[in-house]
């Protein structure tokens, strides 16, 4: 399995979702990405970006004030 990391942090609504979007395009189904982000928006729109994209949300995690997200690209 390869993950691939993705620093948006400091990134505002939609950034860090375009840049999601973006990383995502160029992987292969399975593969995952870990973002790190601190926009609180992020805390909705990650799991609404997947949910409409079919990419799955695997986990969500809080490192202090940067919230980690892992995302395997769907089909």
């Amino acid at each position: 399995m390869t993950t691939h990391d993705l620093d948006a942090t400091g990134l505002l609504c939609p950034l860090p979702v375009l840049k999601l979007r973006k990383r995502l395009k160029n992987l292969q189904p399975g593969e995952h990405v870990i973002m790190r982000a601190d926009d609180p928006a992020a805390i909705v729109d990650v799991p609404h970006f997947c949910a409409e994209t079919g990419n799955i949300l695997i986990e969500t995690s809080d490192e202090g004030a940067v919230q980690v997200y892992l995302v395997r690209k769907g089909l």
